[in-house]
């Protein structure tokens, strides 16, 4: 039997003691015995780098814990955790780390997708670990699944909802008609958003975590400037009326799909309009979920708290439980290098649908001129409404025309788009968005 004097230990040091941070530092003290007795070692925290250790954190630890002195922080350290965000000085720190031969768990979306590939082969050439579940979807397990679970079967599409904060906003204005502007706010009164939630609405960290997610399906490179990206910021009541309406719902969406002709892969984050009955539509609040679709596995669906301190702790425990056991049982550490190279395609060669919300004349031969756009440009209709127009004069009477199409080319539904704008009995197309499912 091994004593409590001879079992091995491990020393974590972390840098960060914000919100996630500090619910790392509480788990790694609190839980202690019983993360020795699930691994057979000692999970030994021994420093908090922070910029000002005298401030006070949401888990206080005795001053001694936190140092401004990065040296010392992680002198001696095995595994460093960054959760400091930001891409400087958090790159300098984590490549500082690999070259001294600690193991490295990160949360920072941002940089792994600005400068993941540099960090993925400085971890493969040292023979260190670099692990982070973290960086996407909070709490649920997702990164691990795609790169072991996942890796003898061939990946086609991943989906997801990524971003509470917009998640939250989206679902605000769907069940309560609250307006973009007042479900934002409520989102920051309850934590979901930041003071500036612009990476938010604006999809920028959707976007990130697009990138991580295409990196381990299709085990191929891809960075943050290759994501088409589209925020929330201009969806509007008449959208989510027009969604309802056709039976659907919007969500801000994470698509990675890979293409067969041409070969490549698209990335893109924008507003999407859902079936009801699809799974991820019935994702609310602030919660994460993501759909993949394999060859073999079929369909899957990943759901959880996307983000909040202890959730996201959560995920950054399971990657440093895997270093600790994999450092016990000894031999290199695992890398994520990229395995090939899969072109980055443009969204024009996506094959989609549109919802489009048209205000034009209520006079007769006006919806055959404006469907004869879409077939001018080899798009067909699935469905057509008219509705009443509240702007309706006597002097100029309009209605609403809400167009679905079938599936075609994004190519071909841009220019559809274009045609119909351009149209003399069209005064203003009110509303474009892409509709997935079935």
């Amino acid at each position: 039997m091994t004593t409590a004097s001879e079992t091995p230990a491990l020393n974590i040091a972390l840098l960060g003691g914000g919100t996630v941070g500090s619910q790392v530092a509480r788990i790694l003290t609190e839980d202690a015995d019983a993360l020795t007795q699930r691994i057979g070692a000692k999970l030994q925290l021994t420093k908090i780098f922070v910029r000002n250790p005298q401030a006070t954190r949401d888990y206080q630890l005795p001053a001694e814990y936190y140092s401004d002195d990065i040296d010392e922080v992680m002198a001696d350290a095995d595994i460093v955790v960054e959760l400091m965000g930001g891409i400087d000085p958090a790159r300098e720190l984590i490549l500082k780390a690999i070259a001294q031969g600690s193991n490295v768990v990160t949360g920072n979306k941002a940089l792994l997708a600005t400068h993941g590939n540099e960090l993925y082969e400085a971890a493969a050439q040292a023979g260190v670990q670099l692990s982070f579940e973290a960086a996407v979807a909070g709490a649920i397990p997702i990164l691990r699944p795609l790169r072991d679970s996942l890796s003898g079967d061939r990946v086609t599409r991943v989906m997801g909802i990524v971003n509470g904060t917009t998640n939250y906003i989206l679902d605000q204005m769907d069940t309560t008609g609250a307006s973009f502007n007042d479900a934002l706010a409520e989102a920051q009164r309850l934590g979901y958003a930041e003071a500036d939630p612009t990476a938010d609405v604006g999809g920028e960290d959707a976007a990130a975590k697009a990138a991580i997610l295409a990196h381990l399906a299709f085990h191929a490179p891809f960075t943050l400037d290759q994501v088409y990206t589209e925020g929330i910021a201009e969806i509007t009541d008449l959208d989510h009326k027009a969604a309802a309406s056709a039976g659907y719902i919007i969500k801000l969406l994470a698509i990675a799909e890979q293409l067969d002709d041409p070969a490549g892969v698209v990335l893109r984050v924008h507003p999407t309009l859902l079936p009801r009955q699809h799974p991820l539509a019935s994702v609310r609040d602030a919660y994460n979920a993501v759909f993949v679709e394999a060859e073999n596995a079929g369909e899957l669906m990943f759901y959880g708290p996307g983000a909040g301190g202890a959730p996201t702790a959560s995920a950054v425990m399971g990657d440093v439980m895997s270093i600790a056991k994999r450092k016990l049982r000894g031999g290199p550490g695992r890398t994520h290098t990229a395995r090939r190279e899969l072109d980055s395609l443009e969204i024009g060669e996506t094959t989609t649908r549109y919802m489009m919300v048209v205000r034009a004349a209520d006079a007769p031969g006006v919806l055959a001129k404006v469907a004869g756009t879409f077939a001018e440009h080899n798009v067909s209709i699935k469905s057509m409404n008219q509705t009443p127009d509240v702007a309706s004069t006597e002097e100029h009477k309009t209605a609403l025309l809400s167009f679905i199409t079938h599936r075609a080319k994004e190519s071909q539904l841009a220019k559809t788009l274009e045609a119909t704008k351009s149209l003399d009995v069209v005064d203003d197309v009110l509303s474009v968005m892409r509709v997935e499912g079935k």
